[in-house]
């Protein structure tokens, strides 16, 4: 959470025009919201943007009328320091200059918990002609694509807790993976989709697919890379030294283990080298 005192003073005051930034993300071909598409493109797309090489910031605040405001600046160094510094606990004032901003659009596409002291309760601004219908974040009652990638990003960040739960042979040890476990599955056989989604990564290295397809980051371990890869209908979630975890469109708020095997290793080393990396 970062604010000069001056933003924050001209908040507190009312001023449309100052921006408090509660937050931000990166947009980059290695590192973007998955909320936003399958890959790069999709996700530069989905804000009307052009997606150069080099990436963006996204800057999530509120104006001195409490309305919801991303502001997408090209100092991408100046974002990336922003977050690491918060991911640290240490405060960073992040204040982009105009000269760096892009665009300014209303509403948020993910859902912040966080608010500008002093201002009135988030809400999108006023819409004016010709601006761009407010972004707003997916449903948590609802289950498609966004939601599905969302899932995949929760499934990486809590790996070792999910894969606690999985044995050697890629089934769970402590009961099904889904709130209903009565729930009768809409789909014959589960597998049939990951199976699938395994058969277009195999694609994906004969013809690759858009940036940001398929993404490897360290997972804090030394040498452990974490990858993330998604396509229609399906987002892969795996460590390319250990299993894999699928989740598919069709079924919701399943998460469908997949054992390493004889096939796996190759296609997890293999997309791992492909993979996009963050800089």
């Amino acid at each position: 959470m970062a604010g000069t005192d001056p933003i924050a003073e001209a908040a507190a005051e009312g001023d449309a025009d100052a921006l408090f930034v509660l937050t931000a993300a990166l947009l980059t071909p290695a590192r973007f919201p998955s909320v936003l598409g399958d890959d790069y493109p999709a996700a530069c797309a989905a804000l009307g943007l052009e997606p150069y090489a080099d990436g963006y910031g996204l800057v999530f605040g509120q104006d001195g009328l409490g309305a919801r405001w991303t502001v997408v600046i090209d100092d991408v160094s100046l974002v990336a320091v922003a977050i690491s510094s918060w991911d640290c606990g240490m405060a960073y004032d992040l204040s982009p200059d105009e000269e760096s901003v892009v665009s300014g659009l209303p509403g948020w596409p993910l859902d912040l918990m966080s608010r500008a002291p002093g201002v009135p309760a988030p809400h999108d601004p006023e819409p004016e002609e010709g601006d761009p219908a407010p972004l707003v974040p997916p449903s948590g009652d609802e289950w498609g694509p966004a939601q599905r990638r969302l899932g995949a990003d929760e499934v990486a960040l809590q790996w070792a807790a999910w894969r606690a739960r999985v044995g050697d042979d890629g089934t769970y040890t402590d009961g099904p993976a889904t709130p209903d476990a009565t729930a009768a599955s809409p789909v014959d056989d589960p597998y049939d989709g990951v199976r699938k989604a395994l058969d277009e990564l195999r694609g994906y290295l004969e013809d690759p697919p858009p940036v940001g397809r398929v993404r490897s980051a360290s997972d804090g371990e030394a040498g452990a890379r974490m990858l993330r890869a998604d396509g229609p209908g399906w987002s892969l979630v795996a460590k390319a030294d250990d299993m894999a975890f699928v989740l598919l469109d069709e079924l919701p708020r399943e998460v469908l283990p997949v054992a390493r095997g004889a096939r796996l290793p190759a296609l997890l080393e293999a997309l791992d080298a492909m993979a996009v990396r963050p800089s």
